[in-house]
């Protein structure tokens, strides 16, 4: 699975990057996880509001820093 953090590098950016991080160890397996920080590349996803979240190309999350389990529950579905 390839998640997709996209952000600038403001504080909820790299906190939904930490949480990330964090949900991927508890459920375990294989996971690429990239920090996206070219606003081009952003905008290729339509995305206007960062943080992002991106799971195998598609957007599941804008604008919100999302908690460790609300992370899970999208790993997961």
């Amino acid at each position: 699975m390839k998640i997709e953090i996209l952000g600038t590098g403001c504080a909820k950016c790299i906190a939904l990057e930490d949480a990330v991080k964090q949900a991927v160890a508890k459920i375990g397996g294989f996971h690429s996880i990239q920090k996206v920080e070219d606003i081009m590349k952003i905008m290729d996803y339509g995305v206007v509001s960062t943080p992002g979240l991106v799971i195998d190309g598609v957007v599941k999350s804008t604008g919100k820093l999302l908690s460790v389990d609300e992370i899970v529950d999208i790993i997961k579905a």
